[in-house]
């Protein structure tokens, strides 16, 4: 049986409950009840028979009126009453009338390349066993960092950055630039990796409007060969992907139609020069002009220069021309291998990109963690000479802007320390593509996160970096890319901050460096000699800068606690634990030295040499032993708080040389037998290999890279 609807039974209650009223109103009006008497009724002073002619009068008259008007009312109550009464609808319910209709799934579209570790001919592969790195998303940290407050930072310490604004106001639609940051931690192992990416985003931006891609390239002869493999990519890039780039624009919106995405190659060296006059689309063009760039062998690359003249050059194209916009879309994408020699441009080039909303994209390398440079294998290009690898020094971090790793070596040796990746580019260039919406790819054709990788695997110009690091480990230790004064004024406002990078900033210190560990005796007062020689030339020295650091960094205890940041909290736990473990083993090894010119015995009278070993044991003072603890317990901490990190890696290296010392003792012959040398001096060089000899190819010095 079906149930009447709660809202018609409503209306017609209502409807009901009207009528009846109309009855009632009907009644009243014929049958009156009767009025008190007063002044103007009939026996009443004053009443006489025209008052009531009157009287009857205006009773008909108003009976007439009031049925009128209730008719009138009731009509319109009538009328309303066949309106639907509703109930108030409840926002939170959901009701399913019928079922959902089966439509035809909608295409979807990618955000991001999946790589692959197969090299594969198509455009989108991997190319090159491509790394996704991490990839470090602006919305989530803090454009200032909000923290409490010491010192100020000496200015010579901290060098001036320029800032010179082109433009007063942004001209340009910046929507996409407000909230969106640009990727810092991309990696690959290839530039032509990085080149499929960037496709994906030029071919992104085509999709919405005419686009310009202007490729900046470094004239280095240390990038010769990337520009090669970038050029030998275009085929691919520009015809197998299409990109429009000889289709005419179907509707447009301008006066001509022209190609959907244009091209223009920049090259700078110590100068900035234009090699294509107009843009093309041409890809023969853009090929031959890219073969052609010659190489600058001075030495600098003026990288922000460019880029400001990049955006002097086409940012007409970005003014709004037209109702709907401005009339192209606009990416520079950079091909580097260094830092840049022009930062004091770095803010003014970041402000002009972001005023004409121009994204910066960076083909560079990976910056050597905690460090200015690296070493590049060189091989001379030209085959007529000696094509043995050189390693040439080059400009290619930090990848912050102040220094946060204390400069101290295991053995004080630079190249006997192994140069590891950080992970990020170097800060400018990094901190450009961050700003703009950009992305930055690290390419180093060698990276291997599974193991080290061996100087004799080094592709020629490539840095020597022995370590790379799983990008996943590496999301949280992303740099703070905050303009200069931001920085600076975060690490002022925390003890922590301020005391790692003020020892970061002093330079030449090191641990002790091979120190002398074999004594012969002779007599007493040649082995005291021989001790007193070791304390000045190997810990004497050494201990005051090492004990200076010390004091700095404890200066940072206080706020350990309150830091919130990984990367800060694993440098300053790896500095402490590295300075104090370097410390202790340098003025254990004076203190050792120096007991032993108080006297020692030999337990095998036939021995008369003291040798000192690595050890774990600290025999010389309890001080010593409460610091070596607290070392070990810092760098313990580190690998296990920071695994997978560069922090880790260097903390276990620390760790895995022992902290004290210990005396053994041996023999040494004082009077071996002399050796004989056969051949009277004579050359008995075979005569094929001095003819070899005099056919090597000549050699030249390596040129500034």
């Amino acid at each position: 049986m079906s149930q009447s609807s709660p809202v018609a039974t409503d209306s017609n209650g209502v409807i009901q409950a009207i009528r009846d009223r109309f009855a009632d109103l009907v009644r009243f009006g014929v049958n009156r009840v009767p009025r008190q008497a007063s002044q103007s009724e009939p026996g009443a002073e004053g009443w006489d028979s025209d008052d009531e002619e009157a009287e009857g009068f205006f009773e008909a008259d108003e009976n007439i009126a009031m049925i009128g008007s209730m008719q009138v009312h009731l009509i319109i109550i009538l009328t309303l009453g066949l309106f639907q009464l509703r109930r108030p609808a409840d926002e939170d319910a959901v009701v399913i009338l019928s079922p959902v209709p089966e439509y035809e799934q909608p295409i979807e579209t990618i955000q991001e390349f999946v790589v692959s570790d197969q090299v594969q001919p198509d455009i989108g592969a991997d190319a090159l066993a491509e790394l996704d790195l991490a990839e470090a998303s602006a919305a989530t940290f803090a454009e200032i960092a909000n923290l409490p407050n010491p010192v100020e930072l000496e200015p010579t310490d901290l060098g001036q950055v320029m800032v010179n604004q082109m433009f007063s106001q942004p001209v340009a639609p910046q929507n996409r630039l407000v909230d969106r940051k640009g990727r810092v931690g991309t990696g690959t192992a290839g530039a032509a990796g990085a080149v499929d990416q960037i496709t994906f985003e030029i071919m992104q931006a085509a999709e919405e409007r005419p686009t310009l891609v202007v490729w900046l390239f470094d004239q280095s002869g240390s990038l010769r060969r990337q520009r090669q493999d970038i050029r030998d990519r275009f085929d691919r890039v520009y015809r197998e992907l299409g990109l429009m780039m000889n289709q005419q624009v179907e509707e447009p919106i301008f006066n001509a139609p022209e190609p959907r995405v244009l091209t223009s190659i920049i090259g700078f060296g110590d100068k900035v020069q234009l090699y294509t006059e107009e843009p093309t689309a041409d890809l023969d063009e853009i090929k031959s002009v890219v073969d052609s760039i010659p190489v600058d062998h001075s030495g600098v690359e003026r990288v922000f220069t460019a880029i400001e003249s990049a955006t002097d050059q086409y940012k007409s194209l970005r003014r709004n021309v037209s109702p709907l916009g401005p009339k192209r879309k606009i990416l520079f994408v950079v091909v580097t291998d260094e830092r840049g020699d022009d930062a004091a441009r770095m803010e003014s080039s970041i402000a002009a990109c972001r005023n004409w909303g121009i994204p910066v994209y960076v083909i560079g390398v990976p910056a050597p963690f905690g460090r200015e440079h690296t070493l590049v294998k060189y091989v001379d290009p030209d085959p007529t000479y000696d094509q043995s690898p050189q390693f040439a020094q080059v400009d290619a971090g930090p990848e912050t802007l102040l220094p946060e790793r204390v400069q101290l070596s295991f053995t004080g040796d630079f190249e006997a320390e192994p140069v590891i990746d950080s992970g990020f580019g170097p800060y400018g260039l990094t901190r450009l593509c961050y700003e703009t919406g950009g992305q930055f790819f690290a390419v180093h054709p060698n990276r291997n996160v599974n193991r080290e990788v061996r100087r004799g695997e080094i592709d020629a110009f490539s840095s020597d970096m022995r370590y790379f690091f799983d990008p996943t480990a590496m999301v949280r230790y992303r740099p703070d890319y905050l303009a200069p004064q931001d920085y600076l004024d975060a690490v002022k406002n925390s003890a922590l901050r301020r005391a790692l990078v003020d020892a970061a900033l002093v330079k030449g210190v090191s641990g002790i460096r091979a120190p002398q560990t074999r004594f012969v005796k002779r007599d007493e007062a040649g082995l005291a000699a021989l001790l007193t020689a070791a304390q000045q030339q190997d810990a004497a020295r050494l201990e005051p800068m090492l004990g200076m650091l010390a004091s700095k960094l404890e200066q940072g205890l206080s706020a350990r606690e309150t830091e919130t940041s990984p990367r800060w909290l694993a440098g300053f736990d790896l500095a402490y634990g590295r300075v104090l473990a370097q410390k202790v083993r340098t003025e254990t090894y004076n203190a050792i030295l120096a007991q032993a010119k108080r006297g020692m015995p030999f337990e095998n009278p036939k021995n008369n040499t003291w040798v000192l070993q690595a050890s774990d044991e600290i025999t010389v003072g309890s001080k010593w032993q409460r610091e070596a603890n607290t070392a070990r317990e810092f760098l313990s901490g580190v690998i296990e708080a920071h695994p997978g990190t560069p922090w880790a890696l260097l903390a276990k290296k620390e760790l895995d040389v022992p902290i004290g010392w210990k005396w053994t003792e041996t023999f040494t012959n004082l009077d071996p037998p002399r050796q004989r040398r056969g051949g009277n001096n004579n050359n008995n060089t075979p005569r094929d290999d001095r003819k070899r000899m005099l056919n090597k190819a000549p050699t030249r010095p390596v040129p500034k890279l």
